[in-house]
């Protein structure tokens, strides 16, 4: 079969999408308003949604059939902190929200979100100025307990940030700081995973804008707290039979990784991804030309991992846009960002895995097959009978000869 032909992408929605999404604090726990942003772009492009009670949103695109649906997720909340304590000497200790790096956090611009407002600040080590403490700077441990804020605020007691109505467990975010290369390099925080919500938004707009027929219902899902691990656990209903992440792809020594192109995540540190599915993705790059690496991820938890978790019997895939440091200072390109719209489009106007999904029990009739019974063949090379090539008999004349000598 001739596979369809892609439409091409609004990149300029994509790169437009992305910018407003970073400049919209949503540490885990303070989503709201990146929530009311997507729903707000879902409904400008006729896309109706639904929101769960904590804002995980539930769009669908409506297709020929409206089984076995499909899912395709990304998510709106990121790393940050909150404030552990109100210290002594005006200054904040901290505990991340999600699981990244302190040495990334130092020296960053941040807001603290009060109760009744806000104030900016800045993460520092303990020790930092190099004329007071010299080459103790230098050699100062890295972590979460070596790093204090200093707020922008008349502040040297306790009292001081107490006045100023800071209190233990304000949320803090840290300032994305993005920047787009003119030769396609784009630089921030929290492209992790707003690079992505972008995306997918875009491969939407690309469904609206063209008219494309979809064989089953789609429905986009964006989670809110991805970074601490429940992620798509709530956001999911029956109908839905096959689920694909879309999440940020770890371009490191030792992967496959490649910033200029979209991956398939074969495993993750939650175990493989569906097999029939994850080779749909692969064959779906293979056929519109879309540049692709296949990898696997040692430390990494997605959204698909959260659904399975939770009970749902769904097939699950895992993609993502190729990206040097992740959790920290990341970077990606152009290429990949486009790579993964036309993969997550392709993907949408593609047929499901298995007509069979439609029901989560079933006969045999229609499942799927991985192995052929030639594959399972195992080649091996008959043994000889002992009795041919051992004689105990001469061992025991050879043995009566030796004791004569």
């Amino acid at each position: 079969m001739t596979p369809a032909i892609l439409p091409g992408i609004d990149y300029d929605y994509l790169e437009e999408t992305l910018l407003q999404l970073l400049a919209i604090p949503s540490p885990v726990g303070l989503t709201d308003a990146a929530v009311r942003y997507t729903a707000h772009r879902f409904a400008a492009l006729g896309i109706p949604y639904e929101l769960t009670r904590r804002g995980a949103i539930r769009a669908t695109l409506r297709g020929r059939e409206s089984k076995p649906a499909r899912a395709v997720v990304a998510h709106l909340d990121t790393l940050g902190a909150m404030v552990r304590e109100l210290k002594s000497n005006g200054k904040l200790a901290i505990a991340p929200i999600g699981h990244w790096s302190a040495r990334f956090a130092e020296g960053s611009r941040l807001t603290i979100f009060t109760d009744d407002g806000h104030l900016r600040g800045t993460c520092l080590p303990l020790k930092t100025s190099g004329h007071a403490f010299g080459g103790e700077v230098d050699t100062q441990p890295v972590g979460w307990e070596h790093v204090e804020v200093r707020v922008d605020a008349p502040a040297s007691t306790r009292a001081d940030l107490e006045a100023a109505g800071i209190n233990v467990g304000d949320w803090i975010a840290f300032d994305p700081q993005p920047e787009i290369q003119p030769n396609g390099y784009i630089n921030s925080l929290y492209l992790d995973d707003k690079a992505a919500v972008a995306a997918l938004l875009t491969a939407c707009k690309a469904v609206r804008d063209h008219g494309l027929p979809l064989p089953v219902d789609v429905h986009p899902l964006l989670t809110i707290t991805e970074e601490v691990g429940s992620g798509s656990s709530a956001a999911l209903h029956g109908d839905i039979a096959e689920m694909v992440s879309l999440d940020i792809s770890i371009a490191a020594p030792g992967q496959n990784t490649s910033e200029h192109s979209a991956t398939i995540c074969m495993q993750d540190m939650s175990g493989p991804f569906d097999y029939h599915l994850s080779h749909k993705l692969i064959s779906l790059a293979k056929e519109h030309g879309i540049a692709h690496r296949r990898d696997v991820f040692k430390y990494y938890r997605s959204d698909s991992a959260a659904a399975v978790e939770a009970g749902n019997d769904i097939r699950t895939a895992l993609i993502g846009f190729g990206a040097d440091a992740s959790h920290g200072r990341e970077r990606t390109h152009r290429d990949a960002l486009e790579a993964l719209t036309r993969l997550v489009l392709a993907y949408m106007m593609s047929e499901p895995v298995a007509a069979r999904d439609c029901t989560t029990l079933g006969s045999l009739e229609g499942f799927t097959e991985q192995l052929r019974p030639e594959d399972m063949v195992l080649p091996s090379s008959p043994l000889p009978e002992p009795g041919e090539f051992l004689s105990l008999e001469g061992d025991e004349e050879s043995q009566c000869g030796h004791d004569q000598l």
